[in-house]
């Protein structure tokens, strides 16, 4: 399978469960979680949506442009959801802090894999 099919496939399953997550946060957790808990699970769901956009149109530049920036920034995209998302959902959900160390990595994969499209398209 090509990148860019491998990338709609997983934005499009990204999406889904983005979606999913925020419709569990809004009505299942709404009332279980604090204010300020509830606000880093949403933050969770708003990264984790803007990076399942971003990996559809990943998927449509590298088809254009198969460029090997362009594959990584996809790889980044997804690894940078697992890791940012992933980590606010269960501090926000468990009350584990340590889950908020993990979290920057997260942030920095999708910085990375904002840096390494642009990078891609420019040296491309």
């Amino acid at each position: 399978m090509s990148a860019d099919r491998i990338f709609i496939f997983i934005g499009a399953i990204l999406g889904f469960l983005g979606v999913a997550l925020g419709a569990f946060g809004a009505h299942f957790l709404k009332s279980r979680l604090s204010p300020e808990m509830l606000a880093v699970f949403e933050t969770g769901v708003k990264y984790h949506l803007i990076h399942a956009l971003a990996l559809l149109i990943t998927a449509w530049i590298a088809a254009q442009y198969p460029y090997p920036l362009i594959r990584l920034s996809g790889w980044l995209f997804f690894a940078g959801v697992l890791i940012f998302s992933a980590s606010l959902y269960l501090l926000a959900t468990t009350g584990v802090k340590a889950w908020g160390a993990v979290t920057p990595i997260g942030g920095l994969l999708l910085l990375a894999g904002w840096l390494s499209l642009a990078i891609g398209i420019a040296k491309g």
